[in-house]
């Protein structure tokens, strides 16, 4: 089934009024509980094989971890060196179906590994062949061993004292959280509700199993009673608090099954990395990897792989994190980031599945496979993985479902060729088509570029490519609720340049009253920009 032609509408009122049907309205298919990257591929695989879908958020779509990706559609090197070979074999067939299924948001990357050992270039060199015989068909470039002179001319601004030579290999990159609203739009495309801002209070129960949840629309405070044969949990790093509720009301104490991860980026100017191939550096001082990834027109420096306990919306790096990745990156590029030079921060929490056994303390060394747990109420429980796999993420979801009689089998391989909201055909490899490493702009709309065009405003540019035409568009046809909305995951500006961000809300906010959605938190996204703005606010 192709994308639709025009831009399907997402007035919140009319959502809301399909939550709430006929008294005999049977119930839906399936319920997803969890609007980031793997709640919106079960939606999205589910809805394609023609169930009735509801998928509920209790904040935006993408707003936790599915935003805050290091923004690499990849296989995985690190994973490959941990000998977690299955991991990266379906990560790197993964890699094509989605760079083949939203172009416009997913694209090759070349990563180039600096050596300043004699024995580096040839060690890591054989490692990257490696990884491209396992993707085999699926490569995207072949791994090249270069000079030093070789390795200057691609990165300008690399460190040249005693550099000896270096490796060329390929991966892809993409913008996340736009990518999440392909899914999220794709799927309604296809008949599933999917409403943002709607918070799960809890689960519904008859005969000892789980059939449908009772949600609660925030902005107003109503609740909705939802009725489904299948409910699953895609709550990313929050999974455990769902869990441990189903537990309680079958008198059992879930055990945690959550290792929360946290991962710090810093963006700079492009000037700090005037290039359009990533630095991969496969082992730091401490034994982490260090990417410097150039992106919509910045550069982004990461990351981080920390335990953290807390499960904070907006958690704050650590100052040890932000010294890291600034002491590393300036023992690699000559011209090295200081922090008055960072514009804006990051922070994702990674739900990593905690092994069978150990403490969960040490997360580098912990699987990025996904778990589909089914409990005895019925409630599917879905979390760890990869923004990569989050296709096959989904087909295991259903795949269980069927096998405990939640649902009936139905065909699979659905979403293997479907493209994607905005996705042409013939556009992935188009040279036409700027890079993501490139300025926002009108590309990154896809085919639906012409329609967000036709809008009013599109002649205004707010900033970093933001018009007030894509701005009503987010509104009208992205979910879009509030600045934050369009600022953080719409538009990446509040990761681009926070202080930016905050200096056009006003704007924005004046746009959206505009379009009809009134956003009183205004102060609040003020305030998240200035954290994002300075890495070491209190």
């Amino acid at each position: 089934m192709s994308t639709p032609n025009a831009p399907l509408p997402t007035v919140r009122a009319d959502l809301l009024a399909r939550l709430a049907p006929a008294p005999d309205a049977p119930p839906y298919d399936l319920a997803v509980i969890g609007g980031g990257a793997t709640g919106l591929g079960v939606a999205l695989d589910a809805a394609a094989r023609g169930f009735s879908v509801v998928l509920l958020e209790s904040h935006d779509f993408a707003k936790g971890t599915s935003s805050r990706a290091t923004k690499l559609v990849h296989g995985g090197v690190r994973y490959l060196a941990q000998g977690n070979i299955s991991l990266v074999r379906e990560a790197l067939r993964e890699r094509t179906h989605l760079l083949r299924n939203a172009p416009h948001l997913a694209q090759p990357l070349p990563f180039v590994m600096p050596g300043y050992k004699l024995w580096e270039t040839p060690f890591y060199g054989v490692g990257l062949k490696a990884y491209d015989a396992l993707a085999g068909s699926a490569g995207l470039g072949a791994t090249e061993f270069l000079s030093a002179r070789a390795t200057r001319a691609l990165l300008p601004n690399v460190q040249t004292a005693g550099l000896c030579g270096g490796v060329k290999y390929w991966d892809g990159q993409f913008d996340d959280a736009r990518l999440a609203l392909a899914l999220a739009r794709s799927a309604a495309a296809r008949g599933a509700l999917l409403l943002n801002y709607c918070r799960v209070e809890r689960l519904l129960y008859q005969d000892d199993k789980v059939c449908g949840l009772v949600a609660q629309d925030t902005e107003t405070g109503r609740d909705y009673a939802v009725q489904a044969r299948c409910v699953v949990n895609a709550t990313g790093v929050w999974a455990d608090a769902l869990r441990r509720a189903d537990g309680q009301a079958r008198g059992r104490q879930e055990p945690a099954m959550i290792a929360p991860s946290q991962g710090v980026h810093l963006v700079v100017d492009r000037d700090f990395w005037p290039c359009d191939h990533a630095l991969l550096v496969p082992k730091t001082t401490d034994g982490r990897v260090l990417f410097a990834v150039p992106w919509l027109g910045k550069t982004i420096l990461g990351t981080t792989d920390t335990p953290r306990h807390d499960l904070a919306r907006e958690p704050r790096p650590f100052r040890e994190e932000v010294d890291f990745i600034l002491r590393e990156a300036g023992r690699y590029l000559a011209r090295a980031p200081r922090l008055q030079d960072v514009r804006s921060t990051w922070v994702g929490l990674r739900p990593l599945v905690k092994p069978a056994h150990g403490d969960g303390d040490t997360t580098k060394k912990i699987s990025r496979e996904h778990t589909v747990l089914v409990s005895a109420s019925g409630l599917v429980t879905v979390t760890g993985g990869k923004w990569t796999t989050y296709r096959a993420m989904a087909e295991d979801v259903l795949d269980q479902c069927f096998d405990a009689h939640l649902l009936p089998r139905r065909a699979g391989d659905v979403t293997t060729h479907l493209p994607l909201v905005g996705a042409e055909p013939g556009a992935a490899g188009n040279p036409k088509t700027p890079p993501l490493s490139a300025a926002p702009g009108w590309h990154l709309y896809g085919g639906e570029a012409p329609a967000v065009q036709a809008l009013p405003g599109a002649e205004r540019e707010l900033g970093l490519g933001l018009t007030e035409a894509m701005v009503r568009h987010a509104v009208r046809h992205e979910y879009a609720r509030t600045v934050e909305d369009v600022l953080a995951r719409r538009s990446r500006l509040l990761f681009l340049d926070a202080a930016l961000a905050a200096a056009l809300a006003p704007r924005v906010a004046e746009l959206l009253a505009g379009e009809g959605v009134a956003d009183a938190a205004l102060p609040d996204f003020q305030a998240l920009a200035g954290q994002y703005a300075s890495p070491l606010a209190a």
